[in-house]
């Protein structure tokens, strides 16, 4: 079975950094393209980047430059740096895979930054 455990997530000033934690079980990081994403109330969840299995990355413009995705494959984890914080980055972090014609996602990480 699938499973991915977001944490990580806190109350942060803006300019501040988070580090998110993605662990996953069922599957290796690094046999499987992986995906951040994020949801304010109200909003449409939003891709924030992923990594290829074959570690590359790529990032949605608005996060660009500021956020990191990277995965350690002894643990099992892929993480999201998210330095230089901007209130409009608040919202629930979550962590996704998909498998064949199955998705999976995890309970997601609330990230919320003061101005």
């Amino acid at each position: 079975q699938v499973q991915v455990v977001e944490s990580g997530g806190g109350l942060v000033q803006a300019g501040g950094s988070l580090r998110l934690s993605c662990v996953a079980s069922g599957i290796f990081v690094n046999l499987n393209s992986m995906e951040w994403h994020r949801q304010v109330p109200g909003k449409q969840r939003e891709w924030v980047g992923g990594i290829s299995s074959g570690g590359w990355t790529n990032y949605a413009d608005s996060v660009k430059g500021r956020f990191t995705i990277s995965r350690d494959n002894a643990k099992n984890t892929m993480y999201l740096q998210m330095n230089s914080l901007k209130p409009e980055d608040t919202g629930v972090y979550y962590c996704y895979v998909s498998r064949g014609s199955s998705n999976f996602w995890g309970q997601g990480t609330q990230v919320t930054v003061s101005s």
